[in-house]
C-alpha cells in the first residue's frame, strides 16, 4: 500500500462482476452523476465511478465533503439489489462500513509491524512480535450507523440511496431497440480522507483525520480501492446468504461506544449551516445500549425511555 502510485488516469479498476469503472479527473459529484445515469439506463449495476477531485462533494443531508485533487478517494458503486428484501436495503451501508473498517484495521496492524521492523533495523538486534509493538491508544471503529472513525475523528463517510435503474434486457447496453426493465439498485457513495492532512479540515469544525495521519505514511490509493471494492463485493454476497448478523457481532467486538453517552439527532434538513438550530431538529441525549440484530440502535434516553432508533445521526 505504500508503493509509488500511478497517474490517476492509468488506474486499473473494475466494479462488481467485472463491470466497468469510469475515472473522472474532476467532476461535480460522482453520486449525482451515477444517480442520473442509472435512472436513464446508461450504466449497468456493478458500475464504479471514481473521481480524483469533486467540486460539489457532499455527505448526508447535503453536508460538505471536501474533495481536493490527488489526495483522497471519492467513489460510487451501483450495487445490485437482486435477491435482497427491501427492508434490508439500509443494512448494506452498515455492512460496507464494517467491511471497510476491517480492511483499515488490517492496514493499521501492518503499519504497526512495519514501524517496529524499522526500529529493529536501526537497533540491529531485536525480535519482531505483536507483543513488543506500541499499540496506538485509539482504534479504527464504526460509529452507528456507518461513519468510520479513528478514536472520535472521522475519516470515512458513506452516503447511499436507492435508485430505480433502467436495465436492458439485452446484454448489449448500446442496443437502443432492446427492452428495458426497472429494478432497484443502491447508489453508494464513499469518501475517504487518505493522503490529506487533518489540518486541511480545520475549517469544518468537527474532529477529522486521515489514513496518512493514522498510519504514518502515504497510501497507494489505487491499490487501496482495489482491495476495498473486492472486499465489499464478497461481503455483499455473504450478506445475501446470512443477513447482517455476522456484521453485528463484528461491530460489537470493535465498537467503543456501547455504554457511552451520546445524542440522537433526527432532522432530515440538518445541514452544515443549521446543524444546531435546524428547523425540525429533534435531539435526545442518553446512553448507547446496543446495536440490535437488525442493525438498529438501542438507546436509553435521559428520561428513562428506551428507544429503537432505525434512522438518525448519532453524536458522541
Amino acid at each position: 500500500m505504500i508503493s509509488q502510485e500511478r497517474n490517476f488516469t492509468d488506474w486499473q479498476l473494475t466494479g462488481f462482476s467485472s463491470a466497468p469503472a469510469f475515472l473522472f479527473e474532476t467532476i461535480e459529484s460522482t453520486h449525482k452523476l451515477m444517480k442520473s445515469m442509472a435512472s436513464a439506463g446508461e450504466i449497468a449495476p456493478g458500475t464504479l465511478f471514481v473521481a480524483d477531485s469533486q467540486s460539489n462533494g457532499h455527505g448526508r443531508h447535503e453536508r460538505t465533503w471536501d474533495s481536493p485533487a490527488g489526495k483522497n478517494l471519492y467513489f460510487n458503486i451501483l450495487i445490485p439489489l437482486e435477491g435482497i428484501p427491501a427492508n434490508r436495503f439500509a443494512q448494506i451501508t452498515q455492512v460496507a462500513a464494517l467491511t471497510f473498517a476491517e480492511v483499515f484495521n488490517g492496514l493499521q496492524d501492518s503499519a504497526i509491524l512495519e514501524s517496529a521492523d524499522e526500529k529493529c533495523a536501526v537497533l540491529k538486534n531485536c525480535t519482531i512480535s505483536t507483543s513488543n509493538t506500541n499499540t496506538p491508544p485509539q482504534k479504527i471503529t464504526v460509529k452507528w450507523p456507518n461513519d468510520i472513525l479513528y478514536g472520535k475523528s472521522k475519516f470515512c463517510g458513506i452516503l447511499a440511496e436507492v435508485v430505480y435503474a433502467k436495465i436492458p434486457t439485452s446484454t448489449e447496453m448500446a442496443n437502443e431497440s432492446a427492452g428495458m426493465t426497472i429494478a432497484p439498485a443502491l447508489n453508494m457513495g464513499v469518501g475517504i480522507n487518505v493522503n490529506s492532512d487533518p489540518e486541511d479540515y480545520a475549517h469544518i469544525g468537527r474532529a477529522v483525520t486521515t489514513l496518512k495521519a493514522i498510519f504514518g505514511h502515504t497510501i497507494n490509493r489505487e491499490k487501496l480501492l482495489q482491495q476495498l471494492i473486492g472486499s465489499l463485493e464478497r461481503a455483499i454476497g455473504q450478506f445475501k446468504a446470512f443477513g447482517i448478523r455476522p456484521w453485528v457481532k463484528a461491530w460489537r467486538k470493535m465498537d467503543q461506544f456501547i455504554g457511552a453517552r451520546g445524542t440522537i439527532v433526527v432532522n432530515n434538513r440538518c445541514t452544515d449551516q443549521n446543524r444546531e438550530t435546524g428547523e425540525g431538529a429533534i435531539k435526545k441525549s442518553g446512553t448507547i445500549l446496543d446495536m440490535q440484530e437488525d442493525g438498529s440502535l438501542l438507546f436509553k434516553c435521559d428520561d428513562g425511555t428506551i428507544e429503537t432508533v432505525i434512522s438518525a445521526d448519532l453524536e458522541i
